[in-house]
């Protein structure tokens, strides 16, 4: 009876809600053992950071790093579909392009984007281009490879349905094959994001004078520990609503088609 009561959706946000009460009781119960071989564990207690952090929204002094840091992700992922959408159809249409690209590609999605770091410095400069270039180098490739496997699986039918309505080249990729696949790239979207909030607070650290990856180092800078910490359950809080976001879309477009 109890297992059937909390496998009812009903129940999801309550149990999530619980999982995530349990983590801050951890949380807590981590830093009153760290005690004693740090004293100063105790400002990264959960009391002394959601201090911090109500003082911090309070006084307004994350909503520009936090507007900075968004913009930044933005940017990232639509550059990302606007190279990774084409270049996925495009290898989805065709076996020959795939195989001539996939040892290419896994070559370079292998290479960690932070690898990258002093080249895009060197190539870009100081400022947000270098930010841009690894976030878009980091997002690209779920989305990618998202949309080729959409391609893959389109239904064949579909495809000499319209070569025998003789729709062109155009109608065929905006009412068939775009729709037929946009749940896959809307899954690649989703991963992009996991990915780009990851790379985004190193990339954040490259000279940049905003951003929530900038705060950090400043927070370390000034000591101001618990403020630190504060800004790492931002960073969390955000990711989680921006994965949440996301997963609504992709659950929309699944429902509506």
């Amino acid at each position: 009876m109890l297992k059937r009561l909390f496998n009812r959706s009903d129940y999801r946000l309550e149990l999530s809600l619980f999982g995530l009460a349990v983590l801050v009781l951890l949380w807590s119960i981590g830093t009153q053992l760290l005690k004693d071989t740090s004293a100063l564990a105790g400002l990264f207690s959960p009391r002394h950071t959601f201090d911090s952090l109500w003082q911090l929204l309070a006084q307004n002094q994350l909503t520009v790093h936090t507007l900075t840091s968004l913009k930044r992700v933005l940017v990232g992922l639509v550059l990302a579909l606007l190279l990774g959408v084409p270049v996925g159809l495009a290898i989805g249409s065709s076996r020959t392009l795939e195989s001539a690209t996939s040892g290419a590609f896994q070559f370079l999605r292998m290479i960690s984007p932070l690898s990258w770091m002093p080249i895009a410095v060197m190539a870009f400069g100081i400022g947000d281009a270098p930010i841009y270039f690894l976030l878009t180098f980091a997002a690209v490739w779920p989305i990618i490879l998202n949309t080729a496997a959409g391609v893959k699986q389109l239904d064949p039918q579909w495809l000499m349905l319209a070569r025998s309505l003789s729709a062109t080249r155009g109608e065929v990729l905006l009412r068939i094959v775009v729709p037929g696949v946009l749940g896959h790239i809307l899954t690649g979207v989703r991963l992009a994001i996991g990915v780009i909030w990851i790379v985004l607070v190193p990339c954040e650290m490259l000279g940049v004078s905003s951003g929530l990856g900038y705060f950090i180092l400043d927070t370390r800078d000034r000591l101001a520990y618990s403020e630190l910490m504060a800004v790492i359950v931002l960073i969390g809080a955000l990711g989680f609503m921006l994965d949440g976001l996301a997963q609504k879309l992709h659950r929309a477009w699944t429902h509506a088609s």
